[in-house]
């Protein structure tokens, strides 16, 4: 009998401990993620700035753009569901409303962020420092584009 309640208990506990999993993240959580993508993101493009304006190191080099690359690359929209307009993330969001009903001018700005991040990727690659701060400011306007139609601030 015992053991009948103890394995009922513990099946009972495993099937409430996989439907905690399986529910959908807080707003709060999606803003704190989006955040420190962006943030890594960033981070990242400074390190590729700072190879291009000082002693370029292309395995330096190449290795933040692969990053960014991978982030630019990772369907960050899912951190964008309706919800997460406003909010505290790691600090109140910055993410203008529109963005959550301009679907086509969004998606534009995500293939063309993707398209640069991946070219910055391969340009690190070769080494040639003229081509990759051609291909970074190529990257970092995407960045405003977005910045300018989606952020507040």
């Amino acid at each position: 009998m015992k053991t009948k309640i103890l394995t009922l208990t513990l099946a009972l506990l495993t099937l409430a401990a996989a439907a905690h999993a399986q529910q959908a993240p807080k707003p709060e959580q999606l803003i704190k993620w989006r955040q420190s993508a962006y943030q890594t993101i960033a981070w990242n493009t400074a390190r590729v700035k700072a190879n291009v304006d000082g002693n370029y190191n292309k395995d330096d080099a190449a290795r933040a753009a692969a990053v960014i690359a991978a982030l630019a690359n990772s369907n960050l929209g899912v951190l964008f569901p309706a919800g997460t307009e406003t909010g505290k993330g790691w600090r109140d969001t910055t993410v203008k409303a529109n963005l959550f009903t301009d679907g086509a001018g969004v998606g534009a700005a995500a293939a063309a962020f993707g398209k640069e991040a991946t070219e910055l990727a391969r340009v690190t690659q070769a080494g040639d420092v003229a081509a990759v701060k051609a291909q970074l400011a190529a990257l970092q306007k995407t960045c405003k584009a977005c910045h300018d139609d989606y952020r507040s601030n």
